[in-house]
């Protein structure tokens, strides 16, 4: 059971009811951990207006689905492993990939370099060294690449906390954590 009030979207009043509608109208459905965010409007908003100019960038889908599986996985947030292994499921990452994803591998080289930057900046909350910087750079992503990359952990980081620190009900199939994790 969540710590936090998930918003039930039937119910919900102003600003809440408005986010939530849209997410529904797009989505299909709307995710526990957005139900829980909604009790502040604004920081659904924020996270709503951050996730669609994220996803509107130069990182393809599968990229950015492989950076949420690598971060959830790095951070033991099974909510966002369960979340991201259904929805890189649906951008058209199969199943063993997905699985190499979350520990930082990949079949595609390009992809990997994506992946090893991703867990380095996590590893070290930022601080990567000029040759993880050079690396992600030679495997041929661009500045604005590894800029997305960048935002991409940054927001993964918040959902992996709120998912976590919330105790948000997952209403994904269950994926479980790896037990290095």
């Amino acid at each position: 059971m969540a710590r936090v009030a998930v918003v039930d979207p039937k119910t919900a009043t102003g600003e809440a009811k408005q986010l939530l509608d849209a997410v529904q109208k797009g989505l299909g459905m709307v995710p526990n951990f957005l139900r829980v965010l909604a009790n502040s409007p604004a920081a659904l908003n924020a996270f709503l207006g951050l996730h669609g100019i994220a996803g509107a960038g130069a990182l393809d889908p599968q990229t950015r689905e492989r950076i949420a599986l690598a971060v959830a996985e790095q951070n033991a947030c099974q909510y966002c492993v369960s979340a991201h292994t259904a929805i890189g499921r649906k951008v058209g990452l199969q199943n063993q990939e997905m699985l190499a994803n979350r520990i930082g591998r990949s079949s595609d080289a390009k992809a990997e370099a994506a992946l090893t930057f991703a867990r380095a900046l996590v590893e070290h909350t930022g601080q990567v060294s000029n040759a993880e910087f050079d690396a992600v750079r030679a495997a041929g992503h661009a500045d604005a690449e590894i800029i997305e990359i960048i935002t991409h952990v940054a927001m993964n980081i918040f959902t992996n906390l709120l998912g976590k620190a919330t105790q948000v009900e997952i209403d994904f199939p269950k994926v479980d954590l790896n037990k290095a994790a």
